[in-house]
């Protein structure tokens, strides 16, 4: 039979890796014929947008350079299926267009909402009693945020750029001796693990952050305030990393004013802007040299600062996934199980996709200080495994090489 892999969501720089780790297996399992990659997710399969991987990356060479390219190589989209008690067409052509490529194993790279789609495709097939057709779900994040599974591949080269971004920005902003305020913006809807992987650098001796805030804590302006004229204190240049998604006591988005209000076809807000809200306030309140960094995009798409338990990892899941789906599984995500944190080590299980389906697990309140500014050292045991080792680029020109489809 043939097999299908598709991309979906925010891409990161390791949802290549698990591409590669399905083509790998696929290849090495004699029990497969065509590989092939769905351009821009199930919308690709609706419009019959395949490509035949097993052509494309032909050889070692390539499978490096996938392994080492970032975002997300067949496309990516953020279409949500429909209930298929309501619109029951929908996946009637999602059936036939796989029947037709005759693949019978569909895998899906994704994050909560991806895992939706996953959910009610495998529903879908069970009601209506399909066996020739499996799909299984892959992980996926730099939020981290998806249940059951320990960790998300994309999350711990998220980090390591995160840390080592921050660690540069202290180093920047210790030059003058003149007070200054630097915000860091990172990403975190309503889970904080990325904006917490900063306390990180602490490890090597660091004094920054001084300040960590995350979703998972209720935010005040004023305490900012007081938390940032408290710091100045002891530090000439104050750095305070701040979650994106950050909330005040009334569950609105701190900084609401500075964003569009718009929504993705999920329900969920377009985000940023509490840099922004915050230098502005710390202008006004404080009158010091303040500054804001919004890292954006670059936190997920920064492969040249990847790691490589990271990449090893995302590659791992994405050859057990076929493993699991030649068992004969289905409607199911794949997950990491860590067994120990010193040495690490881990193991891959499955769980319910819908178990993952939009739900989200948040940073745990036990790791965050009682002032909500800060992230306890009992954080550092679970982020300091997932950051280890470093996947080197090809260069060409003095700048990476990178697969392109």
């Amino acid at each position: 039979m043939n097999i299908a892999v598709a991309q979906s969501g925010g891409p990161t720089c390791a949802i290549n890796a698990s591409l590669a780790g399905v083509l790998r297996a696929g290849q090495k399992s004699g029990e497969i014929d065509k590989i092939y990659g769905v351009m821009n997710g199930i919308e690709g399969i609706l419009n019959n947008r395949l490509v035949d991987l097993s052509q494309i990356i032909s050889d070692e060479e390539k499978y490096q350079l996938l392994l080492r390219t970032p975002s997300a190589v067949l496309g990516s989209c953020r279409k949500k299926l429909p209930d298929y008690h309501d619109n029951n067409e929908i996946y009637e052509k999602i059936t036939e267009s796989l029947r037709n490529a005759g693949i019978g194993i569909f895998f899906y790279i994704g994050g909560n909402d991806s895992m939706d789609t996953v959910a009610k495709y495998a529903a879908y097939l069970r009601e209506k009693s399909i066996d020739d057709i499996r799909i299984i779900g892959i992980p996926k994040t730099i939020d981290n945020d998806l249940c059951v599974t320990d960790h998300c591949p994309g999350f711990g080269s998220a980090a390591k750029y995160v840390c080592t971004t921050v660690q540069e920005i202290a180093r920047d902003s210790n030059v003058y001796s003149m007070p200054s305020v630097t915000i860091i913006e990172a990403m975190g809807r309503h889970a904080g693990w990325l904006a917490a992987s900063a306390a990180c650098i602490r490890a090597n001796g660091e004094q920054a952050p001084q300040l960590i805030y995350l979703p998972e804590a209720v935010f005040s302006s004023e305490k900012f305030i007081a938390d940032v004229k408290g710091k100045m204190k002891e530090h000439k240049a104050v750095i305070a990393v701040v979650s994106e998604g950050v909330k005040t006591a009334d569950g609105k988005f701190a900084a609401e004013e500075y964003q569009s209000g718009q929504k993705d076809v999920f329900g969920h807000a377009y985000l940023a802007g509490i840099g922004k809200f915050l230098e502005k306030l710390v202008s006004e309140k404080i009158g010091c040299k303040v500054r804001s960094i919004e890292l954006n995009v670059m936190q997920r798409c920064s492969s040249h600062i990847a790691s490589a338990e990271d990449i090893d990892s995302s590659a791992a899941i994405g050859e057990a996934a076929l493993e699991a789906a030649l068992s004969g599984k289905s409607g199911c995500m794949m997950t990491f199980i860590r067994e120990s944190d010193k040495p690490y080590s881990y193991s891959i299980g499955t769980t319910d996709a819908a178990a993952a389906a939009n739900s989200e697990k948040l940073f745990p309140s036990e790791w965050i200080n009682d002032e909500g500014n800060d992230v306890l050292p009992a954080a550092y045991d679970y982020f300091m495994p997932l950051i280890q080792g470093e996947v080197y680029p090809v260069m060409k020109n003095g700048m990476p090489v990178h697969i392109v489809i």
